[in-house]
């Protein structure tokens, strides 16, 4: 899932993406510094570099000199999206799962974190499950669970180079563990962090793997296996590319 660079990165490329990201997941304008010291830039790059989405129409600079989305970065959203066919391919099979009652789930993974493309709880609108929750720590998280676990030991160390791992800290051999044990499964069943006794259960979908699909909810052991053999049915037909 990880493809190594196999020649030397692009720095500029990257700093970039990095940028550009950041910007994306600001719930609200953000100021050039700021965005900097997130992500741990030069400020006086970052600014060349917002100045740049900005002449390119992926972002937009507000009234108070904040920067946020432009509609170029919608257009690029939507495009991926569509184009890909993942979408399209999915909502059949996230439609067919929510007969169980369940929250359905389809989500990637960037670096340490899980992009849900589809979150919705029972008796929602299939529609408004689109895009409706933002990102979230992947170790927190079912599909984060089964997609880290589709890397090597040596990857997921990097990703949590000097940063503390949400739920697990006695820190990274107490996760290798985990992922370990999700990868003798071929699926991962996560305890709910809340007083609700739910669990979530996940699957990874593509090959190579892109995706991850969960169903999350009052999860019985006994209820594992029915739910996992129909997560994989739906992984199938959502990995299934032309």
């Amino acid at each position: 899932m990880r493809t190594s660079l196999g020649a030397q990165p692009n720095q500029s490329l990257i700093d970039g993406i990095a940028t550009l990201q950041a910007l994306a997941t600001s719930p609200e304008p953000i100021g050039g510094r700021e965005l900097a010291r997130r992500i741990n830039l030069e400020p006086t790059k970052v600014n060349r570099l917002l100045k740049t989405l900005t002449h390119l129409g992926i972002a937009r600079q507000t009234s108070n000199r904040k920067y946020t989305a432009g509609p170029g970065m919608h257009v690029l959203a939507a495009q991926s999206l569509f184009a890909s066919g993942l979408i399209n391919r999915a909502l059949p099979a996230l439609e067919n799962l929510r007969q169980f009652g369940h929250t359905v789930a389809l989500g990637v993974l960037w670096n340490d974190n899980v992009s849900y493309l589809f979150h919705a709880p029972p008796g929602l609108e299939v529609s408004r499950g689109l895009g409706r929750i933002g990102l979230l720590p992947a170790t927190t998280s079912g599909i984060g669970m089964v997609l880290l676990s589709e890397l090597d030991n040596e990857d997921v160390r990097q990703i949590y180079e000097d940063r503390e791992i949400p739920r697990y800290p006695d820190g990274i051999d107490a996760l290798f563990y985990k992922l370990d044990e999700i990868r003798k499964l071929g699926y991962a069943r996560i305890k709910v962090e809340d007083d609700r006794g739910h669990h979530i259960v996940a699957v990874s979908t593509g090959d190579p793997v892109h995706a991850g699909l969960a169903l999350s909810g009052w999860i019985p052991e006994g209820a594992t296996e029915e739910l996992v053999a129909r997560l994989r049915l739906g992984a199938s037909e959502i990995g299934r590319e032309t």
